[in-house]
């Protein structure tokens, strides 16, 4: 897709789980498994990891796959971000969709879903989150490089420079549209943060023989209907911002 960067911070230093976006998974690890997950949209892809000595296997990794890739600040993920933008040419109206790379069951239908949207529409933001109705682990997030470049220049509070786009509606005026996912299925925890969510995303992908290319709504037809999956890492709790 033409005048779109496809931003996905990656860092080996989690807190509750270290180097988890490296960890094993169908047979590759959750970094690649996300990356290959979202198909061709993947030739647009930027990795936004760390520039603390850590990051190696992730820079190792791009390499590999042919995957660009930006080092920056571990802490202020906001300037990562505005400056991997940079460095690839974002201009003022380029879309960035901004994901994280603790989502290795992302679906690439809904990512170019909120993308088209964006792109036909006048709005600022395309969001697509727990809060409207999805499974964490699917977060999808598209806005203008002019509104994060905006809100790098304003933002100077910690939480504004560590979550990206916590603190744009502070400094712009803006016109959002948050995706529905017609019912509530946010009791379905997608997402990789501690060591019961690593067991359960590998219990689904083995359900699925390890294969990588199945769709939300399969996705969503399996964890109806083996329910012993989604009672893996339901006590987890949401780290907050």
């Amino acid at each position: 897709m033409k005048d779109l960067q496809i931003i996905i911070q990656a860092r080996m230093t989690s807190t509750r789980l270290p180097g988890k976006v490296m960890l094993p998974l169908c047979d590759s690890t959750v970094l690649q498994v996300m990356l290959e997950r979202l198909g061709d949209l993947v030739n647009n892809v930027i990795v936004a990891t760390t520039d603390d000595g850590s990051e190696q296997p992730i820079v190792a990794l791009c390499q590999r796959l042919g995957v660009k890739y930006f080092k920056g600040s571990t802490e202020d993920v906001l300037s990562r971000y505005y400056l991997a933008a940079r460095q690839f040419g974002a201009q003022e109206n380029t879309a960035i969709v901004r994901l994280t790379s603790d989502c290795p069951l992302i679906d690439s239908g809904l990512v170019r879903q909120a993308i088209s949207y964006y792109q036909t529409h006048d709005v600022d933001m395309v969001g697509l989150g727990p809060h409207s109705g999805f499974p964490r682990g699917l977060d999808t997030c598209v806005f203008a490089f002019r509104l994060l470049a905006r809100t790098h220049q304003l933002a100077h509070s910690a939480p504004d420079r560590e979550h990206v786009t916590l603190g744009m509606a502070k400094f712009n005026t803006m016109n959002t549209h948050t995706i529905s996912a017609g019912d509530d299925h946010s009791h379905y925890r997608l997402t990789l943060d501690e060591p019961d969510d690593y067991t359960a995303i590998q219990a689904i992908y083995q359900q699925f023989n390890n294969n990588l290319c199945f769709s939300y709504s399969e996705l969503l037809e399996t964890l109806k209907n083996y329910p012993h999956l989604a009672d893996i890492n339901k006590h987890v709790e949401q780290k907050k911002n």
